[in-house]
């Protein structure tokens, strides 16, 4: 066997100069190219195993790239021009893409960086309050509070609910293992339901207290953040407005007013005895 007939390693070839810009039918087809003087496409296609249909186009690719030479005659012969000539073009060909994706890359910095720099001086002097009013939205968002503490989580439950004391189950593990301290309204004693729910949050390791009114709903997490339920003075309706605030020095207000009610509260012992003569008087 002639050296120029010796068996190539196409498959490690092929990703090289895949690696340089051919496409692997270009790619063969030059590694079969080199094998001799010249081929005629159906040759080619033979050698390389490619699809007959694609072969002008593979060998039209090669000539338009510098690859390779068509040399006319009754059957049209396809040359590969010389491995070192042929790599270095195709490594110009590599410089010059860099080069364009350098310079538009740079335009492309020029046009963003105003934008941006212009970004990092704006600043929303509300983006530290958050507004919702749809009940799936504020029950994801509670729980996303309530997996956020990390020490201590107050709360002022009244109704309505957006997630009922027996049907809160995060809030249950919450408490578990972390500090949770929850004031109630009397009127949780009217609902068998609600009343089985808050005695498991206390078997849980809630500390809860008891008083006839809460003023409105509220949950501190850790001195920092605060979830407050605004009802409409205006329309009067049960639906809420939940808002959002991240703001320690509120939230370290409004826990002063907390630790208030709660020192007022009765327990749930206190509470429910006090429920049961209510009824008992009123029956």
């Amino acid at each position: 066997m002639v050296a120029h007939d010796r068996v190539v390693d196409t498959s490690n070839l092929a990703e090289r100069l895949g690696h340089l810009g051919l496409t692997s039918y270009e790619a063969k087809a030059y590694i079969a190219l080199v094998r001799r003087d010249s081929y005629t496409a159906a040759q080619v296609s033979r050698m390389a195993a490619l699809p007959r249909q694609r072969i002008y186009d593979v060998l039209g690719s090669l000539v338009a790239k510098g690859l390779a030479t068509s040399r006319p005659g009754s059957v049209v012969k396809y040359a590969a021009v010389a491995p070192d000539l042929a790599i270095e073009r195709l490594v110009e060909a590599r410089r010059s893409q860099m080069l364009d994706l350098e310079r538009e890359a740079a335009e492309t910095i020029a046009a963003l960086a105003p934008a941006y720099t212009a970004g990092q001086t704006h600043t929303d002097p509300l983006e530290y309050v958050e507004l919702l009013r749809d009940r799936g939205a504020i029950n994801e968002r509670f729980a996303e509070l309530q997996a956020s503490v990390r020490t201590e989580i107050l709360v002022f439950t009244k109704p309505p609910y957006a997630t009922p004391p027996q049907e809160n189950v995060e809030g249950i593990e919450v408490t578990r293992t972390h500090q949770a301290k929850s004031v109630y309204e009397f009127s949780i004693f009217d609902d068998p339901a609600t009343i089985e729910g808050v005695r498991r949050f206390i078997e849980a390791g809630e500390q809860a207290r008891f008083v006839d009114e809460l003023p409105l709903k509220l949950v501190i997490i850790d001195e920092t953040t605060v979830m407050i339920g605004m009802r409409d003075p205006v329309a009067g309706t049960t639906d809420l407005t939940i808002m959002v605030v991240e703001h320690p020095e509120l939230a370290s207000v409004l826990k002063i007013a907390f630790e208030a009610v709660w020192a007022r509260g009765l327990t749930f012992d206190q509470a429910y005895d006090r429920f049961v003569r209510r009824k008992s008087q009123t029956a």
